[in-house]
Formats: structure tokens, C-alpha cells, sequence
């Protein structure tokens, strides 16, 4: 259908080329033109100042600041009063860390003429203090917490006589060490 409608304005051309618009008809298209020609308007451009975005990013700091605050107050562990489980073994207890501590001082002082003694030292009471500190954990939660506690006092006793056993061993050894410096000086 299309090829016919070509051939009938091929055919009717001059007809078609006869006829023009009026005068008047650019005139009264003009009329409904608006007199000047507006471009059609552009979105502005959101600028912010530096005071502007200096303040938003305070507020927001602030605000993760009190959210960060909030949540460690939440998650602050719980401690259990020793003394009101049983007074015996709370004073047992900071007998034995007192008395454990000062021993680990005296263990630290080889630390720099056997480094390898030391270390497996401590690696052992590690291994005890990891213990220790999963019985106060579980101190928290336990149903019998007299039990957990005296399992605590346990682990510290054990835990002292370690410390003691090493602090021998240290000294058998460093005795030995001055009878074999003894010994090559005589000869």
C-alpha cells in the first residue's frame, strides 16, 4: 500500500506544490507564541556550605558517639560479690592472686638468661590462668556458684604450687650452674 501512495504523490506532485499556506497563518501562529521564548527552566544545583556539612558531620559523630557509649554501658560485664557467695574463699582468693602475681614476677626474671625455660613455663600457667578465668566466667551464669568458686581457689592453689615447683627448678639449676663455674675454676 505504501508503494502506491508514493506513486500517487510522484503522479500528483505539481498539485500538491500548487497549494500554499496564507498569509495571516504565520501571524496568528505568532499569537499563540508567548512573546519571549523561555528556555525551559533548569533544576538548580544544591550547593551546601563547608559550616553546613562541618554540622551534619558533627551531628552524626555525635550521635555514634552516644549510640557507641549506650552500648558498652549494656555489655559491661557483671561481677559477682566473692564475699557474699562465702567470705572464706573470697579471701582465699585474693590471697592466692596476690601471692600468684608476685611468684610470675620472680618467674619473669629469667625471662632474659632462659628464654626457652621461661617460656614453657609459662605456657603452662597460661594454660592454668585460661582456666581460671573460664570458672569466672561461668561463675556468672552457674547455679551453684559456691562450687565454681571453690574450683576457682583450687585452680589458684594449684597454680601456686607451679609457680613454687619452677621457681625450685630455676634455682637447682642456677645452683648448678655456679658449681660447674665453681668446678672449672679449681681446675
Amino acid at each position: 500500500m505504501s508503494k502506491r501512495l508514493e506513486s500517487f504523490i510522484k503522479m500528483n506532485r505539481e498539485e500538491f506544490d500548487e497549494l500554499e499556506p496564507s498569509a495571516d497563518l504565520w501571524s496568528r501562529i505568532e499569537q499563540h507564541l508567548p512573546t519571549q521564548y523561555e528556555e525551559p527552566k533548569k533544576r538548580e544545583t544544591k550547593t551546601f556550605s563547608l559550616g553546613f556539612v562541618m554540622r551534619v558531620a558533627a551531628t552524626v559523630i555525635l550521635v555514634m558517639g552516644i549510640g557507641f557509649a549506650a552500648y558498652l554501658r549494656n555489655t559491661k560485664k557483671e561481677t559477682v560479690d566473692l564475699a557474699a557467695i562465702n567470705p572464706e574463699y573470697a579471701q582465699q582468693q585474693i590471697q592466692y592472686t596476690s601471692l600468684i602475681e608476685s611468684k610470675r614476677t620472680e618467674l619473669k626474671s629469667i625471662a632474659k638468661t632462659e628464654p626457652e625455660l621461661y617460656k614453657e613455663f609459662s605456657s603452662q600457667i597460661a594454660k592454668m590462668d585460661s582456666t581460671y578465668k573460664q570458672l569466672n566466667s561461668d561463675l556468672l551464669t552457674s547455679p551453684n556458684q559456691e562450687r565454681v568458686l571453690h574450683a576457682m581457689i583450687r585452680n589458684l592453689q594449684i597454680q601456686t604450687q607451679v609457680l613454687n615447683q619452677q621457681l625450685s627448678v630455676i634455682e637447682q639449676y642456677n645452683n648448678m650452674k655456679k658449681e660447674q663455674k665453681n668446678e672449672t675454676k679449681d681446675i
